[in-house]
């Protein structure tokens, strides 16, 4: 795997997920104790403050982020998009208002359509990260906002150690009995393990078109926050 490249291929993706889109939230609200909510309501906190009119949100699965943004920013447009129709069947059960079954490394809009686009949980699973992130420049407008929410290591020896013993050993038997599926959740260990994080992923971000990147550690760095602004 190059630095910017393949993370997994699209077809073993697509099936992974809908295999457990179900019983999808239930595996995430118990897997991370809770804290995913947590997560979402800082990163939705961190949209509100850029007050966007029209935002675009990425592999939005079932839609947890777009409705955070939603409850924050109740007059601007929130777009969720994912590849799965039956993701975005759930999604729209939840109150995500308008949806798009759309890959997200060819995104169906015009250049420069959004004033923020989000991800949370879904650039690591992309064909091609830098590529990925690109096709996110190209759809937002001039100094429009990104923000990525992701799984990463801890930075902590002791918390790192711990977490990996969770993510590798325990969260695969947790996911199989909630949701029927092992392999999904041994690929997520390899794939956070796999994934850039920390200053190695603000890097990927600027030699993709954006500016300004940050990071934001949450819950001793189990998850990250990035932002940045179109060039």
């Amino acid at each position: 795997m190059t630095k910017s490249g393949t993370a997994t291929e699209p077809t073993r993706v697509r099936q992974m997920f809908g295999a457990i889109a179900r019983r999808y939230d239930l595996a995430n609200h118990t897997l991370s104790c809770g804290s995913d909510f947590y997560w979402r309501k800082r990163a939705a906190d961190m949209v509100a403050s850029w007050r966007p009119g029209k935002i675009v949100d990425l592999a939005t699965g079932t839609g947890d982020l777009a409705l955070a943004v939603q409850r924050k920013l109740p007059d601007a447009e929130v777009t969720g998009v994912d590849f799965l129709p039956e993701m975005l069947e759930l999604a729209q059960r939840k109150g995500v208002r308008k949806t798009i079954v759309a890959d997200a490394m060819k995104l169906p809009f015009p250049d420069a359509s959004f004033d923020c686009v989000t991800i949370a949980f879904g650039l690591r699973n992309m064909e091609n990260w830098k590529d990925a992130l690109v096709e996110m420049s190209r759809v937002l407008r001039r100094d429009g906002r990104l923000l990525v929410l992701e799984f990463s290591l801890p930075t902590a020896s002791i918390v790192r150690t711990i977490y990996r013993f969770y993510l590798h050993r325990c969260l695969p038997l947790l996911g199989s009995f909630l949701t029927g599926k092992k392999s999904a959740y041994d690929y997520l260990g390899d794939s956070i393990e796999e994934f850039p994080s920390g200053h190695a992923m603000i890097d990927l971000i600027e030699a993709s078109g954006f500016k300004h990147a940050t990071l934001q550690p949450l819950s001793y760095g189990i998850a990250t926050i990035y932002t940045a602004q179109s060039l």
